[in-house]
């Protein structure tokens, strides 16, 4: 019982797409010749633990702001303690710093800086999820650090030796999160954020202009992957073409009324972010099981 509130807590679709990543960084990362998969198998569970770790801190310290939005997680709505939520935090940090001790440099740096954003994200006297800079750096941050952690994993190789079709894809990944998904998680969540102090953009901009800002960013990245894509790394132009599919989708959801409304409306340019990723990492995932070239 306990276990299945704290994994709800912990958001299963972040850790899904958190895993979609560094399996993507360990296939766009492989070096030539044979990697270590089963190497990779421990760092991705050292990774998940971390990032599971994360989030179930994350839930308790934004308990406050999380009720007054109406939140449905365990934590918000009683089910689960803070007290046991927080002691599964502290062991689950515990085996993912064990585990990626164990397996090299690589994941072990990976693991052990994507605890220490985690902390530095929710907790005082940082608070970087107050404001809408901490948490773009933080989306990034972890974004590459997945990817890294994946190539780091499965090559044995730690360092910054990265291909330049993870570096391309990781990046343009990473921004992804860290603008467009942090402006998207924060619209229906104003007046929860407000109340609990932080200094977001949703909360010091009136909402059309956030809105628009949202459409502006998202294009803009998306424009960019693609445009890169074809200067540099041709191999990736199908999956830029897949986010800037997103970043219209993210826009239109954005400026019209249906993502005005309810909370679950208002989350709807959120979800589109979402799917946009889970969609891109997994067709690097597919393209490599059916031997699509993915290396320049």
């Amino acid at each position: 019982m306990i276990a299945r509130l704290c994994l709800a807590e912990a958001r299963p679709s972040v850790l899904l797409v958190t895993l979609l990543r560094f399996l993507a960084g360990a296939v766009l990362g492989a070096a030539s010749g044979p990697g270590h998969p089963v190497a990779m198998a421990g760092g991705a569970v050292t990774f998940e633990l971390a990032i599971f770790s994360c989030y179930l801190l994350n839930g308790v310290m934004d308990l406050p702001e999380d009720r007054i939005n109406g939140s449905r997680r365990p934590l918000a709505r009683g089910a689960l303690p803070p007290s046991v939520a927080l002691r599964v935090a502290g062991g689950a940090a515990a085996l993912s710093l064990a585990g990626a001790m164990a397996l090299g440099s690589g994941i072990a740096v990976a693991v052990t800086v994507i605890l220490a954003i985690g902390y530095l994200y929710s907790c005082p006297p940082w608070y970087l999820k107050r404001q809408s800079f901490g948490t773009a750096v933080v989306g990034i941050s972890s974004g590459l650090l997945a990817y890294y952690g994946g190539k780091a994993a499965y090559t044995g190789q730690g360092g910054a030796d990265l291909t330049l079709i993870l570096a391309v894809f990781a990046l343009a990944m990473s921004l992804w999160i860290g603008v467009v998904g942090a402006l998207t998680k924060d619209l229906p969540d104003v007046q929860g954020d407000a109340e609990a102090g932080r200094r977001t953009l949703a909360v010091v901009i009136n909402e059309p202009l956030l809105r628009l800002l949202i459409a502006i960013l998202a294009l803009a990245i998306g424009g960019t992957f693609l445009i890169v894509t074809m200067l540099i790394a041709p191999v990736l132009w199908w999956l830029a073409m897949m986010q800037l599919a997103g970043a219209i989708a993210v826009a239109v959801l954005s400026l019209s009324s249906m993502s005005r409304g309810s909370r679950k409306r208002r989350r709807r340019p959120y979800r589109a972010f979402m799917v946009t990723q889970h969609m891109i990492n997994l067709a690097v995932l597919l393209a490599a099981a059916a031997q699509v070239p993915l290396r320049i």
